[in-house]
């Protein structure tokens, strides 16, 4: 399913990154599986799985490791790009930290890991690079302008690195997930109230529900991430693969 044998996931002690990491080791992947979060990472505990501890928003540092991960792991075959942050808030009353963080994480982090990976794969002329980002990237939602902004960013620069490196024989597309079941969403809520919401709509907000009736768990974007990534997706390149059971609408 993958000629390539390492595979590297940021934000690999969140939920969906976690997910992600799980899936890749059942195929037999080994995975470089970078967080900020030690306590995460120690978690994941399987012999194919090395943590590594970096911030994606030190660009220095990202560089750093990637050369550390091919040393140690062998070439990166796959970048899946699934460190990501939530702030919340109407527009006008966000902070100047919000914002910066927010970018700093979902857009700049992105742009870090794949200048980083990408340098190496060109040299080997083949890889795939996923972005997690979202549906909101797409769809306007209330309290959430920075992240939607942030994630319509990272999604518009790996379209247009896909375009860039298709002449190298590197892939790049997103998978963008609507509501999962993560700390992300239940932060939002108390964790009944944040299905609830997810899956009914919240009509004074301006949000559908969710068609099929149900969150997404954390492997269900894994899957979408796993195929895309695969050889099963090796004419698919510069797409995005939405993962929210309808909640868009097909947008």
């Amino acid at each position: 399913m993958f000629h390539d044998n390492t595979a590297l996931v940021t934000g690999a002690a969140g939920g969906i990154g976690a997910a992600v990491v799980r899936a890749l080791v059942e195929q037999g992947v080994s995975v470089a599986a970078v967080d900020v979060t030690p306590d995460g990472l120690a978690k994941l505990g399987h012999e194919l799985v090395t943590p590594f501890v970096a911030d994606v928003t030190d660009g220095a540092a990202v560089t750093a490791l990637v050369a550390e991960v091919e040393d140690r792991l062998g070439p990166i075959g796959a970048l899946v790009n699934a460190a990501g942050v939530l702030r919340t808030g109407r527009a006008h009353l966000l902070t100047d930290e919000d914002w910066a963080t927010t970018f700093a994480v979902n857009t700049t982090g992105v742009f870090h890991t794949c200048r980083a990976v990408a340098a190496r794969m060109i040299a080997r002329r083949g890889g795939s690079i996923v972005t997690v980002a979202s549906n909101a990237a797409g769809i306007a939602r209330m309290d959430m302008a920075a992240y939607a902004a942030s994630k319509a960013a990272a999604t518009s620069f790996t379209r247009c690195l896909g375009l860039e490196l298709a002449e190298h024989g590197i892939r790049c597309n997103v998978v963008a997930p609507g509501s999962t079941h993560t700390p992300m969403l239940t932060g939002l809520w108390d964790e009944g109230d944040a299905v609830r919401a997810s899956v009914e709509g919240v009509p004074s907000a301006f949000r559908t529900g969710i068609p099929l009736g149900r969150v997404a768990q954390p492997s269900d974007v894994a899957d979408a991430v796993l195929y895309v990534l695969s050889d099963r997706a090796s004419h698919i390149t510069m797409q995005t693969l939405t993962v929210d059971g309808g909640a868009a609408l097909g947008a």
